[in-house]
């Protein structure tokens, strides 16, 4: 056996049994157990020893997993309910195509790539799902949630082909999409929409997305919103990406749930790009015992109906001494060698095993397949996984990297690189599969496609009937109709604050606070945050909602008798996920995506610290923007300054950057509670009436001060990402020079303090503008740029960040976010731009000190304004130093991101 460090352990056999007579009585009247009362009977008495032992303060010396073999016994199979030879065949075919679509692509442009091997190890387990249990929509079930491995993309495309859902020409097109159409690579969402449902190709992001799926199912169900009972998530993964730390991120929290509408199906040929994935070790082992120590019904389906006989025979468990003792590197060595090999390098080193087979020829043995590759011993472990009751199952299924690719990629180092086989090879794979194609068919890479009333095609349309429809698929609209309320009703506080002091934070939770009332859409709004609903105003919600919990609350919580109480309820609706924003990120893409999922459109709130958004699961926003999510994501606290005391690990000053390469990601940073419930109403109002697939990354500060009224007429121009604040024409003695100061988010109230220095102090004029999204301002300009260039004949258009800023005064644009934010814009304004930013690590001080310390306060940007002017030509250079002496500021301290 081996243990979970990697090492091998014998334990098959006791060296040190003093008493084999007394042990052989145990084992008999345990076997009298078995007979009489069957395994639970077994079971229980097993666990009160257990429990025994225990409480004598003996602790067994039992590894976390059992003998390397298969979990469900010959006995407990049952009768297959398909056609072996039917399913078989149709598994070849899919083989052959998807090895053709793969092999032509480079044969062509050679620049391709793709892969052949990983679909080769799994088509039996894709299959088994496709002709037994993978449901589709219907109308009276919402189907199941299927994640595909993958890199094994080119199969579900080979089978959707034979099921008439794709063509010749499609396949074709396999990797080429810039001119629209075309396969993706790996399941996209965005660029397939009506196909794939989820995005898995950033290895790990599958698995935590399809927990906190099966997850938001239930919560789904609890609150009364749909019915969900009866459907399932399957997730179809690699061995060696279970080494990513996403994929076993949500184990836990799977299995405390009681999480039983989830299966992961680990496909382990044991095989990573470069080499095993364990060498020196046995990754199923490791993986039974990581998932049984997380709560996690195991299933292993390891050695294929060929073997039965072997263990019929094997008395004194020789087989399985063999195993335990063989590592994942040797198994590798063996698959890819022919029987002789297996032989001689794995039977014939035990002699009780070399009698175990022979009677088998060289040939016999090279027929012995894995566990992976035979529909009975899959048929039996998908059908246990979705009997079982209370816990999620997983399935470590046993196969060969390239299996069917012989001495071209089977079991080879080098198969996941494999892109392309010489004629030989395909001859092989044909013959091997018993493909009926000729010589010249197989040379000249002919897909294989049986008659329409073929059995094949017959049998796999009658499968799917049965199932409900074609997988995958994705649904793009919601047939709902929702109204979003009028935002009077939950923000009038907001619009006519009259100087009211609040934070954008505070701000927000009262908005929240009041859609959740709303009679029409606040039973769709989903709260979410990671652990931090206390330190953003939330509390209230823990009993105005409640937090989810499938047990409800079984305590009496310690603060019973106050007006925040911890109060959790199995229907409750705000989801606090605790100190894991992959998780808390997972929730909020299972909500953001439940339009096409379940067809029913939700609003997430996602309210976080800025800078664990963006930074710490980047890939799975990526992610959620790939399968078109649609919600709110709030970063709290953002800013480099505004999180006074914090330092570095809170301080963010590079999200909206991040944000901005999100290309249906819509980011704005308001600086006032009016520009907020703007923003809000128009998201609200694209994502749930219009249905567009956009999301928005909204950052809060957490700086109370006086928040102005918002003037009557602005709201496109706050979604736009910028309006004009504040005028001023200044006459200082007859010198009209001016400047454009713009702000945002928590620097923008120093841009206005800078608006009044430069009047008063200097004489200078400026316009101060509220930028509620640079972001925003570049996009539009880049399209006005791009249909400039490409229509020469037609007006000339202007973008609305040139409108804005037309002219030559200096523009100077400050944020709490490093200069590259909004230096989007400058090259879409003619004047000088000049950018203050927060670049470098973070610092924990006073607002005040920090904003010295970045450069970003008001007398930096009085010192920039004139600097732009002084560069022009406006003012003499001799300013520059009169500011620097006014103010104190310091000039010989390196720059923040040298320090």
């Amino acid at each position: 056996m081996v243990n979970s460090s990697g090492n091998l352990r014998l334990k098959m056999a006791q060296s040190d049994d003093v008493d084999p007579e007394e042990t052989q009585e145990w084992l008999e009247a345990l076997e009298g157990v078995l007979g009489a009362a069957g395994s639970d009977r077994a079971l229980f008495l097993l666990s009160q020893l257990d429990d025994f032992v225990k409480a004598h303060g003996i602790k067994p010396n039992s590894l976390p997993y059992s003998a390397y073999r298969n979990t469900i016994s010959l006995d407990n199979e049952g009768v297959y309910p398909g056609n072996l030879e039917l399913e078989e065949r149709i598994s070849s075919i899919n083989r052959w195509n998807a090895l053709v679509m793969v092999v032509r692509a480079n044969k062509a442009y050679g620049e391709l790539g793709g892969h052949i091997a990983s679909y080769a190890s799994v088509a039996e387990i894709f299959e088994m799902g496709f002709n037994h249990f993978f449901q589709a929509r219907t109308e009276a079930n919402g189907g199941d949630l299927v994640f595909y491995q993958p890199h094994s993309a080119p199969g579900v495309y080979a089978r959707a082909f034979l099921e008439g859902r794709l063509s010749e020409h499609d396949l074709s097109f396999y990797r080429r999409e810039s001119g629209g159409g075309g396969l993706s690579s790996y399941p996209h969402p965005w660029l397939m929409p009506d196909f794939w449902q989820f995005p898995t190709g950033s290895m790990g992001i599958g698995p935590i997305n399809a927990i906190y799926q099966a997850r938001f199912m239930r919560y789904l169900e609890n609150r009364g919103l749909a019915q969900t009972h009866d459907r399932r998530v399957w997730g179809v993964f690699g061995d060696g990406e279970m080494d990513e730390p996403e994929s076993i991120a949500g184990l836990t929290l799977a299995a405390r749930e009681q999480l039983d509408n989830l299966t992961f199906i680990i496909n382990c040929n044991l095989q990573r790009l470069d080499g095993p994935v364990r060498g020196n070790g046995q990754i199923i082992q490791e993986l039974e015992a990581l998932f049984t120590g997380a709560g996690w019904n195991v299933i292993k389906v390891i050695w294929s109906s060929d073997w039965d006989p072997l263990f019929a025979r094997d008395a004194s468990h020789a087989l399985l001494r063999r195993f335990a003792q063989t590592v994942d590197g040797q198994y590798q060595t063996l698959g890819a060698k022919d029987g002789a090999y297996n032989s001689l390098e794995f039977f014939q080193k035990d002699p009780e095993v070399q009698r175990l087979v022979s009677h088998m020829s060289d040939k016999d043995i090279d027929g012995l397949r894995r566990g992976g590759h035979d529909f009975r011993k899959l048929h039996a472990a998908f059908f246990a996984a979705k009997s079982h009751v209370g816990q999620p199952t997983v399935i470590l299924a046993k196969t060969k990297k390239g299996y069917g690719m012989g001495g071209a990629g089977e079991s080879r180092m080098t198969a996941h690189q494999a892109k392309k086989l010489d004629f030989d090879a395909l001859k092989a794979f044909r013959d091997r599969f018993s493909l009926p194609l000729s010589d010249h068919e197989v040379e000249a890479l002919h897909f294989l496609k049986p008659s329409q009333n073929s059995p094949e095609m017959r049998y796999m349309r009658e499968r799917r009937e049965a199932l409900g429809g074609a997988v995958p698929s994705r649904i793009t609209r919601s047939n709902e109709a929702l109204t979003i309320p009028v935002i009077d009703s939950y923000a009038k506080f907001a619009r006519e604050a009259n100087g009211k002091e609040m934070s954008t934070t505070m701000a927000f939770a009262r908005m929240l606070s009041g859609l959740l009332k709303d009679a029409g859409i606040g039973e769709r709004v989903v709260p979410i945050v990671a652990d931090e609903a206390r330190t953003f105003g939330m509390a209230n919600l823990f009993r105005q909602i409640g937090i989810y919990s499938p047990d409800g609350q079984l305590y009496e919580p310690e603060d019973a008798g106050s007006m925040l109480t911890y109060r959790e309820a199995k229907d409750g609706q705000l989801l606090e996920e605790g100190i894991t924003e992959a998780g808390a990120l997972s929730s909020w893409v299972a909500a953001a995506t439940s339009y096409s999922v379940h067809g029913k459109a939700m609003l997430p709130f996602y309210i976080y610290y800025s800078i664990f958004g963006f930074q710490r699961v980047g890939d799975l926003i990526w992610a959620a923007a790939d399968q078109r999510a649609r919600g709110f994501l709030l970063g709290a606290t953002s800013g480099r300054t505004t999180l006074s005391g914090e330092g570095l690990q809170h301080q963010d000053g590079s999200s909206h950057v991040i944000a901005a390469m999100v290309p249906n990601c819509r980011s704005y940073d308001p600086a006032f509670a009016g520009e907020l419930a703007v923003i809000l109403d128009h998201g609200m109002r694209r994502m749930i009436e219009e249905q567009v697939d956009e999301f928005y990354y909204i950052t809060l500060t957490n700086e109370s001060y006086a928040q102005p009224s918002m003037p009557e007429g602005i709201e496109k121009q706050i979604v736009q990402g910028m309006y004009c604040y504040r005028r001023e024409v200044c006459d200082a003695g007859g010198a009209a020079a001016s400047v454009r100061l713009l702000g945002s988010g928590a620097i923008f109230r120093e841009v206005e303090a800078a608006a009044e220095l430069l009047k008063t102090d200097w004489g200078i004029s400026s316009e101060v503008w509220s930028v509620t999204s640079f972001t925003e301002l570049a996009k539009e300009a880049r399209e006005v740029d791009r249909w400039n260039r490409l229509n020469p004949q037609a007006s000339v258009r202007e973008s609305y960040v040139s409108a804005c800023l037309s002219g030559s005064a200096p523009v100077i644009a400050a944020t709490d976010y490093v200069r590259a934010w909004p230096q989007l814009i400058a090259e879409y304004v003619d004047a000088r731009f000049i950018s203050l930013g927060t670049d470098g690590f973070g610092r924990s001080d006073t607002r005040v000190a920090l904003r010295d310390f970045f450069e970003v306060n008001r007398y930096h940007v009085v010192l920039a304004a004139i600097d732009g002017l002084a560069r022009d030509g406006v003012v003499s250079r001799a300013l520059l130093g009169e500011v620097i002496s006014k103010y104190g500021i310091q000039y010989n301290r390196a720059p923040s991101w040298l320090s």
